[in-house]
C-alpha cells in the first residue's frame, strides 16, 4: 500500500510538471505572436493617421499669420503621410517630456528638429538623418565686442531649451566652460531672455537662429557669435524602440529625394544647403 501511494504521488508530480511545461510552451507561444502582431505601422494603417509630436519652433514647425501650421518639418511630414496613405495629426508636446509622450502611444513619432544623440538610443528609434544642425550662441548686438568666443563667455549666465542638444552642450560637455546654465520651456523663451537682457547669451540650434534672429526680425537687437560653433549635429524622427514605423519613414524619405520634393520644400525654408541629401 506504502508503495503504491509513493508511485501515485510521483504520477501526480510527472503530470503537474507536464501540464506546467506545456502551459509555459502556450505562454510563450502567446508571448512571440504578440511580439510578431505588435506592429507601429499596421496600428497607424488601421487609425489612418500618423500622430506627430512637435512643438513651435521656426523654421521647422511654426505657425503664419492666420495661424496655419508651417515650416520644413511640417510639409516634409504632409509629403510622406500622402505617400503612406494616412493624415498627419500635429500634436504640440512639452518637449522635457518627449520620451514620456512617444512611449506612452499619445504621438507615434517626434517629427521636431529632433538631434540624433547616442544616449537617447536605448530608448529611440531614429530614422536616417536627413538635415546638419550645429549650436550656436546668440547675443545682444551690443555685446558684439564683449562676447567673441568661448573664453569670453565665462561666468556668463547662458539660456538653453530644457532637455534640448543646446542645454547638453552647457552642461554636460562644458563647451563654454564655467558659465550659468538658465533652463527654459522652449528655445524662443532663451531668446527672449537675451532680448531682455536677463540671460547673457544663449545656446540653440542655428536651424532656428538663422531664421530668427537679425535684420528683419523679431528679434533685429540680437546675433550669432561668428565661428562659435559648439557641437555638429544631425537631425532624425524619432519612433519608439524597434518600430516597423522607421522603414516607412525612411523609405518614403528616399522617394522623396530621388523625386526632388525634399529640395523643393527645403528650399522655401532656406535649408537646402543643410539637407543631408545635398552634403558632399
Amino acid at each position: 500500500m506504502k508503495m503504491k501511494k509513493i508511485l501515485a504521488l510521483l504520477l501526480a508530480c510527472v503530470m503537474a510538471f507536464s501540464l506546467a511545461a506545456c502551459g509555459s510552451k502556450e505562454d510563450a507561444k502567446k508571448d512571440d505572436t504578440a511580439k510578431e502582431s505588435s506592429s507601429d505601422w499596421e496600428a497607424i494603417k488601421k487609425s489612418g493617421k500618423l500622430k506627430i509630436g512637435i512643438t513651435i519652433y521656426e523654421p521647422m514647425n511654426y505657425k503664419d499669420e492666420d495661424g496655419k501650421l508651417i515650416g520644413f518639418d511640417t510639409e516634409y511630414a504632409e509629403a510622406v503621410c500622402k505617400k503612406l496613405g494616412v493624415e498627419p495629426e500635429f500634436i504640440e508636446i512639452n518637449w522635457e517630456t518627449k520620451e514620456t509622450e512617444l512611449e506612452s502611444g499619445n504621438i507615434d513619432c517626434i517629427w521636431n528638429g529632433f538631434t540624433i544623440r547616442d544616449d537617447l538610443k536605448e530608448q529611440i528609434t531614429f530614422s536616417n538623418p536627413y538635415i546638419k544642425n550645429k549650436q550656436v550662441v546668440v547675443i545682444q548686438k551690443k555685446n558684439a565686442d564683449k562676447y567673441t568666443d568661448a573664453k569670453s563667455l565665462e561666468g556668463a549666465s547662458v539660456s538653453a531649451e530644457k532637455g534640448s542638444a543646446g542645454e547638453k552642450v552647457v552642461t554636460d560637455e562644458k563647451a563654454l566652460g564655467d558659465v550659468e546654465c538658465v533652463t527654459v520651456s522652449k528655445q524662443t523663451d532663451a531668446l527672449t531672455e537675451v532680448k531682455a537682457g536677463t540671460s547673457d547669451a544663449a545656446v540653440l540650434d542655428y536651424t532656428l537662429a538663422s531664421s530668427m534672429v537679425g535684420e528683419g526680425t523679431d528679434y533685429d537687437d540680437l546675433m550669432i557669435v561668428d565661428g562659435l560653433e559648439l557641437a555638429v549635429e544631425e537631425y532624425g524622427i524619432g519612433c519608439r524602440l524597434n518600430s516597423d514605423l522607421v522603414d516607412q519613414l525612411n523609405d518614403k524619405t528616399d522617394e522623396l529625394v530621388k523625386d526632388g520634393t525634399l529640395d523643393k520644400i527645403a528650399e522655401k525654408y532656406d535649408l537646402k544647403a543643410s539637407l543631408i541629401s545635398n552634403q558632399e
